[in-house]
Formats: C-alpha cells, structure tokens, sequence
C-alpha cells in the first residue's frame, strides 16, 4: 500500500449503500445556545444551523469549542482524500508546471469565494466551507479524462460519476475513527457534496438521494458552493489557459465578459505588462461575477418570502445569476471549450490519460492478484462489487501515482 492511497480498503456496493441511508439527529443540547450562537452568527432564519441540522449517520458527543459545520470541515482537511487533492489534475496535469490549478488548490478558491457569497447573505459559512472542501473528493486522476474513461470501463456496473464517489468517500472509504466507516458528516455537507444524481441512483441513497426523487433544493448553502465552483474553475481555467500559453488575450478579447475588464485594466493602467494585467482582469471577472449572484439571489429569496429551511428545499433554485451575466459567462464557456479544453495539447494528453485508467481497470479485473493486498477483491465478491473496489483503487489515484502504477504494470523494466 502506498501513502498516496491510504489505508483503504474494498467495499461492497450493498455496503456502501446501506452507509447512505440512516441520518440521526444531532444530540440534544442546549437549544437556546444553539439559536443564541445562530444570532450572533447573524444567520437568516432559514439558513442550515445545528438547530435545523438532520445531523449524522453515527450519533457522536458535541464538538467542544468548535461547531458540528467546523468539526466537519476539519474532518476533511484531515483525509487522506484531501491530501490527495493536491497532485490532481484540474485542467492540465500536475507535472506539467508548480502554478498550474490542481484539484487542491481549486477547492480551497471555491471555499473563498463560497464563504463571501455565504456571508453577504446571512447564511452559513462553515457549511458553506465544508461543502466546498469536500466537493472533489471522490475525482479521479487527470480531470474529466479521467471521469469519461473511468465512467466507460464502469458501465456495465451501474457506471462511474465523482459527485457519488465523493459522497461515497466521506461515507465509506475514509478509514480513520474507532466506531465508523468514513468521516460521519453532517447530513446537510453530504447534501451539498451531491450536486445532481439519476433517478435509480437516489433510489439507493435514502434520505440523502430524496430530493431528487420529489422534485426538492438542497439548503442555499448548498446551492452556493455550487456556483461558487462554477465562478473559481472558469475564471481560474483562463488563468492557466494564459500561463499555459494554449490561450491568449488577443484571442479573449472577443468574449465579452473578459474584453470588459481587460478593457478597463488598460485604460486605469496603460503600463501595465504581463501576469498582473491577467491578475487584475481575472479578479475583476470574479468580482463582478459574485457581485451579481448575490444581488440576483438577495432577490431571488426576497421574493419567496422564506422564513424557514423547509421553505427553502420547497422553494425553486435561489441562488443564481442574473439573465444577462448567465449568458456572458456561456460564452465564456463556449470560448473555453473551443479554444483549451480541445487544444490539441490538452486532448493529447487526455488521450494518454484515458488510456491509462482504460489498462489499469483491464488488467485489475482481469486479475485482481495484481492490487495491492488490501484492496484484493474478496473470493465471495460479486463481479459488480469486484468492479467497484477497482473503481475506488483507481479514483482514488493521483495523476502521477496512476502513471507510475501503469509502469510498473506495463513497462518490461518496471517491477
């Protein structure tokens, strides 16, 4: 076993789902503490708190000076599949440069910008925080290459999708406490984490996968770090995209939302050069785009005149952004996908990437000797449940350990 995967071991699917489906409530407390803590937070009255909370799967003693949200993000930043995160692709692999995004330092932006937008709003930030930490847990090596060959391989098994394995990795695969599998989260940071989910999927998730069968929203926080992911890894892919050189700023001058900022970073700085003219026009991009979800929400829950949790899961989507900027930030997006995410550097790369994962699951099934001892399949495993312990093996890899773990499978001078 090596360091970079942890002390894991395989588990059935029937084991992971029975994981998901019982939530206790947290132990009773002092509930006029709970609302005088709320209060000084200044938290809206339909904001998630520990007084609203469904709590945990495993009853545990109260946190001590500490919030049940603040004990679940540290329980995070402590995993293993935290760790991780920093030698995970975001965009471009991480021997490819120091300064490019990695899954690590993209989650830690997302908590940043998902904290103000919480704050602004008098809602919960260490929720919030924790949602945004945990998101990318369950993502495999080499960004959504990764994902596509891994999803592939997995279709026969009832396929493969990184918001379930991050659910999936908080819930069962963290191997740190004496009297439970996972991290034991609060029920509203493993709704957060599970930002969309099929039909027959949420059928197996109890309580957790219920919204999605009944037509309801996750809290507001949840809905937060959500587009807070969506405003970090576009305006960040344009950041790496021009260090990279893949892009340009010549070429982004004709997407609108950046020719605007860009624009106004000459005229009130005509010497300026290099990387700060792309820090000032990105920080910028960021700020107008958290200015507007936060109007836009502000009003959007205005409108519903909502005073309780339950007000908010019955209400419609909440937080957004305003028509116009949503379909400024499409053409970003188009900009994005045309002109880096199918470079023809970056689709190499992905190529080799799918290949990769695509050899690694091949020969893992075809003889499960070849894993590590601790996650050898089990004689009595069905093929299903044989097919997600590789799964987890391989999700749980960093870019450069799958690399070198392919070597050594593949490679005649390897061992």
């Amino acid at each position: 076993m090596t360091s970079e995967q942890g002390d894991r071991s395989p588990m059935t699917t029937e084991s992971a789902t029975t994981a998901f489906t019982h939530t206790h409530a947290l132990p009773e407390g002092d509930v006029a503490n709970e609302s005088r803590q709320d209060s000084a937070l200044n938290l809206a009255s339909y904001a998630v708190s520990e007084a609203n909370s469904r709590g945990r799967q495993f009853v545990e003693a109260p946190p001590q000076g500490r919030s049940e949200f603040q004990r679940d993000r540290d329980r995070i930043i402590h995993s293993g599949a935290f760790r991780r995160l920093e030698y995970k692709t975001q965009v471009f692999v991480n021997h490819e440069g120091d300064l490019f995004r990695t899954r690590l330092t993209h989650s830690i932006e997302v908590a940043q910008i998902a904290r103000s937008i919480a704050r602004r709003l008098h809602l919960n930030e260490d929720l919030v925080e924790a949602i945004s930490l945990a998101h990318d847990l369950g993502h495999t090596p080499f960004g959504h290459a990764g994902q596509d060959a891994l999803n592939g391989c997995m279709k026969e098994y009832g396929g493969f999708e990184h918001n379930l394995q991050s659910v999936r990795v908080v819930d069962v695969l963290e191997r740190r406490y004496a009297t439970f599998d996972g991290l034991n989260l609060c029920f509203e940071t493993r709704e957060g984490m599970l930002k969309h989910c099929s039909p027959d999927k949420a059928a197996l998730l109890g309580e957790l996968g219920e919204r999605f069968l009944t037509n309801r929203r996750p809290s507001l926080e949840g809905q937060i770090a959500n587009l807070a992911d969506e405003i970090a890894y576009n305006n960040h892919d344009v950041d790496d995209g021009l260090r990279s050189g893949l892009i340009t700023l010549e070429q982004l001058s004709d997407v609108p939302l950046v020719a605007e900022h860009l624009q106004a970073v000459q005229e009130a700085h005509p010497n300026l050069t290099g990387r700060r003219v792309v820090h000032e026009t990105v920080r910028r991009m960021i700020n107008t785009l958290v200015s507007d979800l936060i109007a836009q929400s502000a009003s959007n829950i205005a409108a519903q005149r909502l005073v309780t949790l339950e007000d908010v899961r019955n209400a419609p989507a909440l937080i957004a952004f305003s028509p116009a900027l949503i379909a400024r930030q499409r053409e970003l997006k188009k900009f994005l996908h045309i002109h880096l995410y199918r470079h023809y550097r970056v689709v190499r790369m992905s190529a080799k990437a799918q290949r990769i994962i695509g050899e690694l699951f091949g020969a893992f099934m075809a003889d499960g000797r070849l894993l590590p001892t601790p996650f050898q399949p089990d004689v009595s495993q069905s093929e299903a449940g044989r097919a997600r312990g590789v799964a987890d093996y391989i999700a749980g890899m960093t870019d450069r350990y799958a690399i070198r773990e392919h070597q050594r499978l593949f490679a005649v001078e390897e061992g």
